[in-house]
């Protein structure tokens, strides 16, 4: 048996080097050195980077990023060519917004059979190189470039993936050609794993500044929208708080778990109407915060917090900042937080907490309220079903969310009590969801995960290459499908600039109706089981088998038929 030494072996080298755990595929022709090298790997019982098939380019990126999600590492995502690429690009475009980082590859041929002296496959020889990939990418992806040469193929990557990894963080593209893949490689000198990208945080002065402005303020208050993305932030934001006793609101762009939702600082989602009277607003990882975002939400100084406050691919843009704290969220609150502790008066602290408490107490014993008079009701809604899981699920399941309409009343009521219990993408593409959710299982595979999916939204997905993956990698998750059988969104839109317009007058509608299948029943070629709730009653009892079914190793599909 041969043994060798190509660019496929630079290319798992560098992933080695970089600690990437997964090579995350939705396999292309052009990896064929890739596969010797990680077949070598296996063999030989060496370490380095563990193989995921996929059946689809979007569900491997998705599941990439899901996994980079929990653990913050960037993983390797290898497709064919262009047109592999193009069938994870809206995936890839979503990484980017959200700041995940990633490493994708695609490849292709560059001499296309003319070389005598290289036999390559006749496929790329007719369409199939797209005679650089990255040109199709460039646009939504950090940067894209291509290898321009064997002895240059290991640093390409390795400074890809350095790359994705410094702030803003995101997706990096490499088009790697197959020739440069099969030439011999020999490592220019000594190998070495590559340091972690450093936490930076904001000046000294500026962290005095605001210190200052806290010590000073009478009624500050705080807004997330974001900054639970990163674990750390999590813990970092609690201390902030509580050191000057600052309650903490939650933005109307709230994709992640950012504070805990039973401390007494917390006041909810969308409290703006406490910024009214505030003095000082500190933005904590905040994106679009206000709307309209003419309409300067305080008349109080606001000041950002955050490694990338101007988000280069939004549109437009207005964070009404009057000064920006620029570095690693976690890094600078945790700088911040011992200037306040002794910098606030006590009895203006004590007297302080003991307002918000109180005002905490009443938002949450409303929410409280709802969830039981709906689940008193008996029927299915956001309230009612996260009253369920309030009443089984395990304080660290982790909630994943691929809704539209539902998401913003089933956010205020779930529980969410710990770092990591809440991950929804940003941008509004739906086709990802159970992707996402099997990557976040892949990384914490001791924790439940339960993914909300509208019944349009489901429909966007590789269902089959979904439930595939997770038969094959043994990654069970509970699915709730919010079905109210419509696109709901779009009717919404319809009466919303049209509301004495055809809608009103007529039962005639476009776009709307969804007359989907029995969605319990969609998983049942790959053992997995379903069941269809139309009560409170029996959707709690659902979760509850739901949660022993998956702690068996079985995926679970629970079809929440909800009211139009």
């Amino acid at each position: 048996m041969k043994n060798y030494q190509d660019g496929g072996e630079a290319i798992v080298e560098a992933f080695r080097n970089l600690g990437i755990k997964y090579v995350i595929s939705s396999p292309g022709s052009e990896w064929s050195p890739v596969w010797e090298a990680l077949a070598r790997q296996k063999h030989e019982k060496n370490h380095g980077p563990d193989y995921i098939q996929c059946w689809h380019e979007a569900l491997a990126v998705a599941m990439a990023t899901g996994y980079t999600w929990i653990t913050g590492q960037a993983q390797a995502v290898l497709v064919h060519a262009g047109v592999g690429l193009l069938q994870g690009a809206m995936g890839i475009r979503c990484a980017m917004q959200a700041e995940v980082p990633m490493l994708v590859m695609s490849g292709e041929s560059i001499t296309l059979g003319a070389d005598p002296g290289l036999d390559i496959e006749p496929q790329w020889y007719g369409g199939v190189s797209p005679g650089g990939a990255d040109k199709l990418v460039a646009p939504f992806v950090k940067w894209a470039s291509h290898v321009p040469s064997a002895p240059t193929l290991y640093q390409c990557v390795i400074r890809a993936g350095e790359m994705a990894q410094r702030a803003p963080q995101g997706p990096i593209y490499l088009d790697v050609p197959l020739e440069h893949m099969l030439e011999d490689w020999e490592p220019a000198g000594a190998l070495r794993p590559v340091p972690p990208a450093p936490r930076t945080q904001a000046a000294l002065a500026e962290l005095e500044a605001l210190a200052a402005d806290i010590a000073a303020a009478k009624n500050p208050v705080i807004v997330t929208d974001h900054s639970g993305r990163d674990a750390a932030a999590f813990p970092a934001l609690v201390a902030f708080a509580e050191a000057a006793a600052i309650p903490v609101i939650g933005g109307r762009g709230t994709s992640y778990a950012n504070f805990p939702t039973d401390h007494e600082l917390w006041q909810g989602i969308d409290a703006y109407g406490h910024l009214a009277d505030a003095d000082l607003v500190i933005l904590v990882g905040g994106r679009t915060p206000w709307y309209p975002p003419k309409q300067r939400p305080s008349p109080g100084r606001i000041v950002a917090i955050g490694d990338h406050p101007h988000k280069e691919w939004l549109i437009y843009q207005d964070l009404h900042a009057d000064a920006y704290l620029e570095g690693d969220i976690a890094a600078t609150l945790a700088a911040l937080t011992p200037m306040l502790q002794a910098g606030i008066d006590a009895n203006a602290k004590a007297a302080r907490r003991a307002k918000w408490a109180g005002e905490s107490a009443k938002a949450m014993n409303a929410l409280q309220g709802e969830r039981d008079a709906a689940a008193a009701e008996g029927g299915l809604g956001p309230a009612s079903i996260a009253a369920a899981m309030h009443a089984v699920m395990p304080a660290e399941t982790i909630y994943v969310d691929e809704t539209i309409t539902h998401f913003p009343p089933l956010r205020k009521h779930l529980p969410m009590t710990a770092p990591q219990t809440l991950f929804r993408h940003t941008g509004g593409a739906l086709g990802q969801g159970l992707g996402l959710a099997l990557g976040v299982k892949l990384a914490a595979p001791e924790r439940p995960v339960v993914l909300f999916i509208g019944d349009g939204g489901l429909l966007y997905n590789p269902v089959l290459p979904a439930f595939g993956a997770s038969r094959e990698h043994n990654l069970p998750i509970i699915v709730v499908v919010m079905n109210n059988g419509h696109y709901k969104a779009m009717r919404q839109g319809h009466v919303h600039h049209y509301p004495d317009g055809m809608v009103a007058a007529t039962e005639l509608t476009m776009g709307i109706e969804i007359q989907g299948p029995d969605y319990e029943q969609l998983g049942s070629h790959f053992g997995i089981s379903g069941v269809r709730a139309e009560t409170y009653g029996a959707f709690k009892a659902a979760l509850e088998n739901a949660l022993q079914e998956t702690s068996g190793g079985a995926t679970v599909i629970i079809n929440a038929i909800l009211p139009d």
